[in-house]
């Protein structure tokens, strides 16, 4: 953690792209296991994307209580 501080506070053009990175990566990787629970109910090619979305403002919503 306190690498990531020190990157922050000298690199912070890095630090940003490098948290962009892991975000959309995660996100891709959340995509892709939600795309295999959901694929064999032959729902259509969007709805792994909206069950991601509604369960990440599920957590959200949940978080602000």
């Amino acid at each position: 953690m306190h690498h990531l501080r020190r990157l922050q506070a000298e690199r912070p053009l890095l630090f940003w792209i490098a948290v962009a990175v892991a975000l959309w990566l995660a996100f891709q990787v959340a995509l892709f296991l939600v795309a295999l629970v959901v694929g064999p109910f032959g729902l259509p090619s969007w709805a792994p994307i909206v069950v991601l979305l509604g369960v990440l403002v599920l957590i959200a919503r949940r978080q602000q209580r």
